[in-house]
């Protein structure tokens, strides 16, 4: 009996183009803003693969569903909705369709969810939520890979993609430093929370290398605005000479601008602002508008949803990845040219 043929993937014609598994299937579906040249060098790739884009017509070929589910824990959507698209985008429209799950943090229906996914037969799972810290594996010994994107697996033979928030936080001290400040102050959230545990080790790790430190220890409370204005008292009251802020959310640098502004404290002339996460309404509502760090979810998925692609073509990648966060500077930490 001869050998099965096998029949080419679109990972495969990406890997021929020198391009992502996104890009690749972007330039096959006429989506996106490519150049010319790019789409060319894909459709080449593919005819020299013999490349079927009928997704009927692989089905058949393969056995594969050419669908992936997706279960998240973040009923708000806040994080789990960036990742998605990203996802979305690189899985690509027709090639790959996405079953997205909500488990409400119950494993009852988080588990009731995965069964539903294999009896649909989907070729991979992608598994996401809105902490990042590491949580029990969705489950053992299953029959399609499986990558977590944003949260991790405790399993460390598992794949995740994770945002960089140590890097992100010596972004945020060095961007300071840049700009001339050196006596920095941060203001975080629960102690308990592993991004506020994560982000204020690197801060405080990142100044030592500079032989500095935080003119006071870090200042851990919730994630809301009415913490940021607290903990400005705190600062105050406390008498710690201090010309930058870096604050590990968005939302407590908005109460942190609130309450600089009502002490008589210019931002950024006095005091220098810095948030985490990038989250437009809260970056945007700030006045100054408010330098940040953004998490790239839309990149994090679209790493999460490659690699996923490439275990299901039998390369799989397991460990734990961390996707760099970039640096988004606005007002709160450049004073403007007069």
């Amino acid at each position: 009996m001869g050998k099965l043929e096998r029949h080419a993937t679109i990972a495969d014609v990406a890997a021929l183009a020198g391009v992502s598994v996104g890009t690749a299937s972007k330039a096959l579906n006429g989506r996106g803003s490519l150049r010319e040249e790019t789409r060319m060098r894909v459709r080449e790739a593919a005819r020299q693969l013999s490349f079927e884009a009928n997704a009927g017509a692989r089905s058949l070929h393969s056995g594969r569903t050419y669908t992936v589910g997706m279960i998240t824990t973040d009923t708000i959507g806040r994080f789990s909705i960036p990742v998605l698209m990203g996802a979305e985008d690189a899985l690509g429209a027709g090639e790959m369709s996405v079953f997205l799950c909500d488990g409400r943090d119950d494993p009852i229906r988080e588990q009731y969810y995965v069964k539903t996914l294999l009896s649909r037969r989907v070729d991979g799972m992608i598994v996401t939520g809105r902490r990042t810290e590491a949580r029990a594996p969705i489950g053992a010994n299953l029959p399609v890979p499986v990558v977590y994107a944003f949260i991790s697996s405790a399993d460390p033979g598992d794949c995740s993609v994770v945002p960089d928030e140590a890097g992100g936080a010596r972004k945020a001290v060095e961007h300071l430093l840049a700009v001339g400040r050196t006596r920095i102050a941060h203001v975080t959230g629960p102690e308990h929370h592993n991004s506020a545990r994560v982000r204020a080790a690197a801060a405080s790790e990142r100044l030592a290398e500079d032989g500095l430190s935080l003119v006071a220890p870090p200042l851990f409370g919730g994630w809301s605005e009415v913490w940021g204005r607290q903990a400005v008292g705190i600062l105050l009251a406390g008498r710690a000479e201090f010309d930058a802020v870096f604050c590990g959310s968005d939302q407590i640098a908005r109460g942190v601008c609130d309450a600089l502004r009502a002490a008589g404290r210019r931002v950024p002339q006095d005091v220098a602002l810095i948030g985490f996460d990038n989250w437009d309404v809260m970056t945007e509502a700030c006045q100054p508008p408010l330098t940040s760090i953004d998490l790239d979810l839309e990149g994090l998925g679209r790493s999460a949803a490659e690699m996923l692609l490439a275990a299901i073509n039998g390369s799989p990648s397991p460990g734990r990845h961390a996707h760099p966060c970039r640096l988004v500077v606005r007002e709160s930490t450049t004073v403007p040219l007069t």
